[in-house]
């Protein structure tokens, strides 16, 4: 599995924070924000700092689903940010890859899409609108 990465010059959490903004900006629905690292220290483990925000909008992912139901498995759509040597990095598998475990060849202008938000949206968590 390939995932594309974007350095941010903050850390974690205010990256987050901005990915979430992003993210509702355009009216997409947030499903989760996971920490992966406070789950680790609830029970006494050591993690750098690390969460995944869990996002989509079902206008869109329903259109992938209708062409492949097992696609689902994938959605919603995940971005991972995390801490590499005290700056964030922002990581998301990219959407065409989708295609190539899934029957959507119909849907290639979709992920083109997605694939497009996805890059804004990690520019913009990352600082560089």
């Amino acid at each position: 599995m390939t995932l594309l990465r974007f350095g941010s010059p903050t850390g974690v959490t205010e990256t987050m924070d901005k990915l979430v903004d992003a993210v509702e900006r355009r009216g997409m629905r947030i499903f989760a924000r996971i920490d992966h690292a406070g789950a680790a220290r609830a029970v006494g483990l050591e993690l750098a700092d690390e969460e995944v925000l869990v996002f989509g909008d079902p206008r869109v992912g329903t259109l992938l689903m209708q062409s492949d139901p097992e696609v689902g498995y994938e959605l919603p759509i995940r971005m991972l940010v995390r801490d590499v040597g005290g700056e964030a990095q922002i990581a998301y598998r990219p959407a065409s890859e989708l295609s190539k475990s899934y029957r959507l060849d119909e849907r290639g202008e979709v992920l083109e899409r997605i694939e497009g938000v996805l890059a804004e949206l990690a520019h913009e968590a990352g600082g560089r609108t």
